[in-house]
C-alpha cells in the first residue's frame, strides 16, 4: 500500500524549473532511496513533501490526505531529518532533544535515552561547541526518538564517522522491522544500496530511473576479469562487450546482461585460467545512466 504519493510534481521558479513531472511513490514497510547530484531537484522535492515549498502543479498526498490541506493532521505521521542542521547555540543537546519531542504527540523517551547511549553523544553541552557530526546525531535522535509512519531523511549520515553511520544503518533496519517507512536522500551510494528496497534516480528536476536494485541492474553492465594464455582476438567485437582494457594475460571489460550468454560461449573457445565477474553497483548505474544521457542531450 502507497503511504506517500506525488503525482506530476513540478515546481518553476520565475522560467527554471526546479522540478519537471516528478512521480513517486513510497509503500508502507519500505525503505525509498532518492538520489541525483546537487541541484537535481532532491531536497526541493522534500520541502515541497514536508509543505515547505507551494508546488506549481501536482499532487502530494499521504494516507490519501493532500499534504498541503491537511497538513497538521499529515505531520503527525512523519519525522524529519535535514541534511544541515541549525541549532540554538546556547541550548544544550539535551535540551534541543527534548523540546522537538515535547512538540510531538507520538514521542518515546526511552527510545530516546537509549538512542543517546548509542550515538555517544553528550546532551549536556551547548549546541555552539558541536561539530557538524553531533548537531547531526541531535537531529538523528530527536527524529528516531518519535514513533513515525514516515520518516523523511535528507543527507541524514552528513558529518558522521563511520561508527555513527553503523548505528544509523542500524535504526533503519529496526524501523523496516516495525514495517514504517523510509524516504532516503543521500549521496552515499553504499548506504543507499545497503538500506533500500526500491531506488529513484532524479536527473534535472526529472525521475529518469525506478526500480529494485535487482530491476536496475538488468539495465547496465555486469563487470567481467577474465585471464587467458591465449589471445582474446575479436573480444571487442563480441556483440554486449564495452569498456575492453587488457594486461598482459588479463582482460577487464563490462557486458550488457542479455549478452551474457554469448560472451560466455565466445570465452569457451579459449583455455581460460580465471573468470571473475560481478554485478554493477548502485553507483554503476547512477554513472551510465548519467553518463549516457549526457552524451545523448548535452
Amino acid at each position: 500500500m502507497a503511504l506517500l504519493k506525488v503525482s506530476n510534481l513540478t515546481k518553476r521558479f520565475n522560467h527554471f524549473h526546479a522540478l519537471n513531472g516528478v512521480n513517486m511513490e513510497v509503500n508502507e514497510g519500505e525503505v525509498y532511496g532518492f538520489i541525483g547530484p546537487n541541484g537535481a531537484g532532491k531536497s526541493t522535492t522534500i520541502k515541497a513533501i514536508l509543505g515547505m515549498l507551494k508546488p506549481t502543479q501536482g499532487t502530494i498526498e499521504m494516507y490519501g490526505k493532500d499534504v498541503r490541506k491537511h497538513a497538521v493532521e499529515v505531520h503527525k505521521h512523519i519525522a524529519f531529518v535535514p541534511g544541515d542542521v541549525n541549532l540554538w547555540p546556547n541550548l544544550t543537546g539535551g535540551e534541543i532533544i527534548d523540546f522537538f519531542l515535547n512538540l510531538h504527540g507520538r514521542a518515546n523517551h526511552e527510545r530516546k535515552e537509549t538512542l543517546i547511549k548509542q550515538f555517544e553523544l553528550d546532551v549536556s553541552k551547548k549546541c555552539k561547541s558541536y561539530s557538524t557530526g553531533n548537531r547531526q546525531k541531535v537531529a538523528l535522535i530527536a527524529a528516531f526518538s518519535i514513533d513515525a509512519d514516515l520518516y523523511i531523511l535528507d543527507e541524514p549520515t552528513s558529518g558522521l564517522d563511520p561508527l555513527m553511520e553503523d548505528v544509523f544503518q542500524k535504526c533503519i533496519e529496526e524501523i523496516k522491522s516495525q514495517n514504517k517507512s523510509v524516504l532516503l536522500s543521500s549521496h552515499i551510494l553504499s548506504e543507499v544500496e545497503k538500506l533500500c528496497d526500491r531506488v529513484s534516480i532524479i536527473r534535472k528536476g526529472q525521475i529518469v530511473e525506478t526500480g529494485t536494485l535487482d530491476e536496475m541492474r538488468h539495465l547496465t553492465r555486469m563487470h567481467f576479469i577474465v585471464e587467458s594464455t591465449q589471445a582474446l582476438s575479436h573480444l571487442s567485437q563480441v556483440p554486449g562487450v564495452h569498456n575492453l582494457t587488457q594486461e598482459d594475460e588479463t582482460y577487464y571489460f563490462k557486458v550488457d546482461s542479455e549478452k551474457i550468454s554469448g560472451v560466455i560461449n565466445y570465452l569457451g573457445n579459449y583455455e581460460i585460467k580465471r573468470l571473475a565477474s560481478q554485478p554493477p553497483t548502485l553507483e554503476d548505474i547512477f554513472k551510465r545512466h548519467y553518463e549516457d544521457n549526457d552524451k545523448v542531450g548535452e
